[in-house]
């Protein structure tokens, strides 16, 4: 139990900070209190901490292992692990268990608090299990990166879409009693990504294997693989079939920059309309020849290989990145350029009204006047709303800024309707 001795070394540290909404939205719960322990000994509390009013906690430094651990397959355990007490007026409590902090990296604890009125006052414990790194999980069963789309009763898409949400199930395709979760498509990807990778890796092997983890799901919807054979999801949590997937567990925050980057790319071949299957393996545990290898991955971005260097490496070099023709669930395309102070036009306006929006429920985003003019306002009131969800406070809208406002304008708009 080496690595238990570094997890309260002071010479190493990661950070936390914990989100607290309501279950239905992104209503930010303010004055939330959350306890802090090491899951080890839960009954010692390191941190006491109280949420903003955007529902937000300040990000605290916590003791991690060497960062050693996370770069070369080890025995000892890479991350600490922390549990968490959330409590507010009129909700119910929520235990999470097992939260993984690495070193030198900010992990992301997002709580959703269900009403104590429908669901009780008995505490929902969420338990983290291990990354697949670390821990014993199956191997992926072997299957053809590219599926056949001809066959009588197939039901494929006419194009590639990405999704707003898909369903996932909690376990292999077979357990009936699994259960089934709603996510959105990016919160899937950074949960997928962050109980399969370190977030402590280089920034190309980070990108190379979200982009395979992405190209993977976007198969499945693509092909409604499931569904075609008599389901009513879109994958499973089961490594098995799919990618490990742990219902309510911490991301990290360059894990969530990068799919907000990148949410909208997949691996494609010449000729090939569907998405590619990009299936892979540890590398050390498992082999699997021309599959990418997580461990590889990380040791070819040492080396200075990119992105798509990495991929091509271990798929061959007809692999290439596209991006999807349509983004479902977002009300207006990117337009294709950064707004910036000076920006003028419709964009502008329409920007300007989804900010107004989302700031009814984040109070801390200033008001701005949508006149369709990019001005210092509306600059300061992009930047609160940048920090305020994990993106770099530049005051500029990009494409990670743009589609992030959206995401959050939809999410608050349809709860809004629900109370109509």
């Amino acid at each position: 139990m080496k690595h238990l001795h570094y997890t309260q070394n002071e010479s190493y540290k990661g950070q936390l900070q914990v989100n607290v909404a309501t279950e239905l939205g992104f209503f930010p719960v303010e004055d939330a209190k959350i306890t802090l322990s090491y899951s080890g000994d839960p009954t010692n509390t390191l941190e006491e901490l109280t949420t903003d009013n955007s529902g937000q906690t300040e990000t605290v430094d916590l003791a991690a292992p060497p960062l050693e651990y996370s770069m070369e397959p080890s025995e000892g355990q890479p991350y600490s692990q922390y549990t968490i007490h959330v409590e507010a007026p009129g909700y119910r409590p929520v235990n999470v268990f097992g939260i993984a902090v690495l070193p030198d990296t900010t992990a992301v604890q997002n709580i959703r608090l269900s009403s104590a009125e429908t669901a009780g006052t008995e505490p929902q414990n969420i338990v983290i299990t291990a990354n697949t790194l670390f821990g014993d999980f199956p191997p992926k069963i072997p299957e053809a990166e590219i599926k056949p789309v001809n066959e009588t009763g197939e039901i494929v898409l006419s194009r590639v879409v990405i999704p707003e949400f898909v369903v996932v199930h909690d376990g292999p395709p077979s357990d009936s009693r699994a259960n089934d979760y709603y996510v959105r498509y990016r919160d899937y990807i950074k949960n997928v990504a962050s109980c399969e990778i370190y977030a402590t890796w280089p920034d190309a092997s980070l990108r190379a294997n979200i982009l395979a983890i992405m190209s993977f799901t976007l198969n499945r919807v693509y092909t409604e693989w499931y569904r075609n054979k008599g389901y009513n999801f879109t994958i499973t949590s089961s490594t098995a079939y799919d990618h490990k997937f742990v219902y309510g567990r911490n991301i990290y925050s360059n894990i969530s920059q990068i799919v907000d980057e990148i949410f909208n790319n997949y691996l494609s071949r010449p000729n090939v309309s569907q998405p590619i299957l990009t299936q892979y393996c540890d590398g050390q545990q498992v082999t699997c020849p021309n599959w990418m290898t997580q461990w590889g991955s990380k040791y070819l971005a040492d080396q200075g290989y990119s992105a798509i260097e990495i991929l091509r490496y271990y798929y061959g070099s007809s692999m290439y990145i596209n991006s999807a023709d349509e983004i479902s669930g977002i009300p207006a395309s990117w337009p294709g350029t950064n707004l910036t102070v000076g920006s003028q036009g419709d964009k502008v306006r329409q920007m300007q009204e989804q900010l107004n929006r989302i700031a009814q429920n984040y109070p801390a985003i200033p008001k701005i006047t949508a006149d369709g003019i990019f001005g210092p306002a509306t600059r300061d009131a992009v930047m609160k709303f940048q920090s305020i969800f994990g993106l770099t406070p530049d005051g500029i809208v990009g494409f990670k800024t743009w589609y992030k406002i959206s995401e959050i304008y939809v999410a608050v708009s349809r709860i809004a309707e629900l109370y109509q």
